[in-house]
């Protein structure tokens, strides 16, 4: 076993039901001002670093919580969820973060280190939802052009909503979750640093908005899955679709050129 496995932290604040209404107003959803929506927990409980603590890609450097793995370029890989109770806005919530798991590997494009982070929220002393979040980091950026192989998404889906992305968009989101990954803001960073065509719209931003969709279709959320297939750049008009089966909704977004970018699948 990792050493590092079982690591734990604690933070905890209150609510502030402005920061939700900034959220609501972000995104153009009305949400309940009262209760947090599926994926809204991250607009709180900051990590929040002096200038001297971050990396040069603007997140908190590895090395304190975070195992130094060796490996500084990190990126949200997926994540699992589990809905136990509401969460109420204006109170006071906490979240306890551990680190559940660490994989050392190599790839095709070299060493690469999985870390899975499960965190708890609870109120009142009450689990209200569990996250496993998984991280995937890889060495610095060779600064060339990424041209990755793409799966194609399907085309049956059910229903199907599009959604394009602009940089204000991604900047108040990433404001919002205090996100200071440069490749949501910094075109100039994001492309000839790291290789990207564009601004890199966020991989939870995504899982957001297919969260929303779908609780529109079923009402309440008990369980969420998703996985990012590829990055979504900021120009780009993604296409969120689900398909019904018995016990599910199997969710999947495709970019405009029919390239997969992520899956899901809810209950």
């Amino acid at each position: 076993m990792h050493q590092f496995i079982g690591k734990s932290q604690t933070a905890s604040e209150v609510l502030d039901p402005a920061r939700l209404m900034a959220l609501s107003a972000t995104l153009a959803v009305d949400y309940d001002p009262q209760i947090l929506p599926p994926f809204a927990h991250h607009i709180y409980f900051w990590h929040a670093e002096p200038p001297s603590k971050l990396g040069r890609d603007g997140h908190p450097a590895i090395g304190d919580f975070i195992p130094n793995l060796g490996l500084p370029r990190r990126m949200w890989a997926g994540g699992r969820l589990r809905f136990h109770a509401p969460i109420q806005v204006g109170q006071l919530a906490e979240k306890r973060t551990i680190i559940a798991n660490v994989v050392e590997k190599t790839g095709r494009s070299g060493p690469l280190a999985f870390v899975t982070l499960r965190h708890e929220y609870t109120q009142n002393n009450i689990l209200c939802r569990t996250e496993e979040q998984d991280i995937v980091y890889r060495e610095e950026a060779s600064g060339k052009p990424q041209t990755p192989t793409h799966t194609m998404a399907k085309t049956d889906q059910d229903w199907s909503v599009e959604h394009a992305f602009n940089p204000t968009l991604l900047f108040r989101y990433s404001a919002l979750t205090f996100n200071g990954h440069r490749i949501h803001y910094d075109r100039d960073y994001a492309r000839d640093t790291e290789g990207y065509a564009g601004l890199v719209t966020h991989g939870p931003l995504l899982a957001h908005l297919l969260m929303d969709q779908v609780l529109k279709k079923l009402g309440t959320l008990n369980k969420f899955e998703f996985r990012a297939a590829s990055p979504l750049m900021d120009h780009e008009v993604a296409t969120l679709c689900g398909k019904v089966d018995d016990v599910a909704q199997k969710l999947w977004i495709r970019a405009a050129d029919g390239r997969l970018v992520m899956t899901a699948i809810a209950s």
